[in-house]
């Protein structure tokens, strides 16, 4: 879940804020299997922004969305329809003003952009838009939310009486080192 899902909105968020992630508070419970299927991070980083991250296996509709909050704006992204809204206060007080733009969203299904740039760069030998680095910080902190979910499941006992280090499933292939509000479901 934290590794398959979650992942990819660790490393979004890791190069649109562009510094480091401070505190990390997550929740997790198995519903569906005996590993996590649905987890939600509260991420706050240095310099003060704070991102909500839920990813499920549980929901019935595919969602996967992002949305971003600032003082008079507020912007959402819709990955399965492929569109962007951005909504300003032009005019703050007891009756707003609101400006409303459809931001250009690219057409392409973001999974298989990412396959086609990783293949770019593979041929080109040029570096790819998300290298090394990216990857292990994101790694790194999907390593951390995971962390504490299980931090949580041992403090409420939510396995009752089952290991926490179950919850892990099959991330122990991503090696032992690595486990020192946007919207994603299936």
């Amino acid at each position: 879940m934290i590794f398959d899902l979650m992942i990819h909105d660790l490393d979004i968020l890791l190069a649109l804020v562009n510094e480091p992630v401070g505190e990390v508070k997550a929740v997790g419970i198995p519903v569906l299997t005996d590993k996590v299927d649905i987890a939600h991070a509260r991420l706050e980083f240095t310099g003060g922004a704070v991102a909500n991250i839920t990813a499920s296996r549980v929901s019935t509709e595919r969602v996967r969305k992002m949305r971003f909050f600032q003082q008079h704006e507020y912007i959402s992204l819709d990955y399965a329809r492929r569109d962007a809204l951005r909504i300003v206060v032009k005019k703050p007080g007891p009756q707003p003003e609101f400006g409303f733009e459809k931001l250009n969203a690219p057409a392409v299904e973001p999974l298989h952009a990412e396959l086609e740039a990783f293949v770019d760069a593979a041929r080109s030998r040029k570096e790819p838009r998300t290298n090394g680095a990216a990857g292990r910080a994101a790694l790194e902190l999907a390593g951390r939310v995971m962390a504490s979910i299980q931090e949580h499941a041992a403090r409420v006992n939510v396995l009752g009486g089952r290991k926490t280090a179950d919850l892990m499933g099959d991330r122990k292939a991503a090696g032992s080192d690595a486990f020192a509000s946007h919207e994603k479901t299936r």
